[in-house]
């Protein structure tokens, strides 16, 4: 009888058909199903799902037949979308795992391309944490590698709101490989995820950035309280990532932009800056147009003043010009 389910095609009441339990996919998008109903309409079930066969006794009422979907559940949505009765399926032995079931819905969606990466990520872990399957044999079984397997299973260490955020369509699978680089830096991931989101940055800008901030730490060590401090002011004040970077002469800074608005904005704050200082002392010179690299400035003529006052000058931001 099993042979004879497997080779043949048979047509089954939509209404006895139930979703799968271990589909991965959890979005269908409506527009796409309304388009697949169409096409169901006037050309018919081209492909038939893939069910298994329950039996299940009622009280008073005998032997009830049911099927459950393996493999098709979009065509199922659309089929119920066009008013569709009945419904061609190959009816699989009821012997198949749970974890058969898993896998056949995952490379159903894999082959079609259909499921985004926090659903893949979950389907994976699923065969993971129920089934007890290694990174090597979930590759074997989807046709990927270990890495692809390992680096999909990697998303679900992001924080609830990136995924979200993923699953949405707000930011891309490449836009997780900067975000994971920061994974034990939660405030800087924070702060580069919501950069993506506002700022619409790149992959390539945002790994960048994530490269920056990884290396940063041992930089820091180079950077006196001081010079930390108006770093860090000047980040907030011009509102985009700001670096100092010292020599032993002087140093420079660097100011991260990435569009013209940016710039843009970072000239306003600078010309807004030059306007209060020309109207509190008016003798003052003009400074140039704003560079994205400035050189520090050494103090131009040495003036006699106490040891204190030299050491507060020297981190003053007036010795950084632009």
């Amino acid at each position: 009888m099993s042979g004879y389910y497997s080779d043949s095609i048979f047509w089954v009441e939509v209404d006895r058909i139930k979703p799968n339990p271990f589909q991965p996919r959890k979005v269908f998008d409506e527009a796409s199903l309304a388009s697949l109903a169409e096409s169901l309409r006037q050309y018919g079930v081209l492909q038939p799902l893939t069910v298994t066969r329950k039996e299940i006794e009622r009280p008073g009422e005998g032997i009830f037949v049911e099927y459950e979907l393996i493999a098709g559940e979009r065509r199922l949505r659309a089929a119920k979308l066009a008013g569709l009765l009945q419904l061609p399926v190959v009816i699989r032995t009821s012997e198949d795992s749970d974890r058969m079931k898993l896998e056949l819905a995952i490379i159903e969606n894999l082959q079609r391309e259909d499921l985004n990466a926090i659903d893949r990520a979950t389907a994976f872990n699923r065969l993971v944490t129920e089934f007890g399957l290694k990174h090597v044999e979930i590759g074997k079984r989807v046709g990927k590698s270990r890495e692809y397997v390992s680096n999909t299973l990697r998303i679900l260490a992001l924080p609830k709101e990136m995924q979200d955020a993923l699953g949405a369509g707000e930011i891309s699978e490449g836009h997780t490989r900067p975000l994971l680089m920061l994974v034990d830096r939660p405030e800087m991931q924070k702060t580069l995820f919501q950069e993506i989101i506002t700022r619409r940055l790149t992959v390539r800008d945002a790994e960048q950035v994530a490269r920056r901030i990884a290396t940063e730490r041992a930089r820091k060590t180079d950077l006196t309280p001081e010079l930390l401090l108006l770093e860090r002011e000047l980040t907030e004040k011009l509102g985009t990532r700001v670096r100092i970077e010292k020599k032993d002469q002087g140093g420079k800074v660097l100011i991260d932009f990435f569009s013209v608005d940016d710039l843009v904005h970072i000239r306003e704050v600078f010309t807004r800056q030059q306007s209060l200082q020309a109207s509190s002392v008016p003798q003052a010179a003009a400074t140039d147009t704003p560079a994205i690299i400035a050189e520090a400035d050494k103090p131009a003529a040495p003036q006699p003043a106490p040891e204190q006052q030299e050491q507060d000058d020297l981190y003053s931001i007036k010795n950084f010009t632009v």
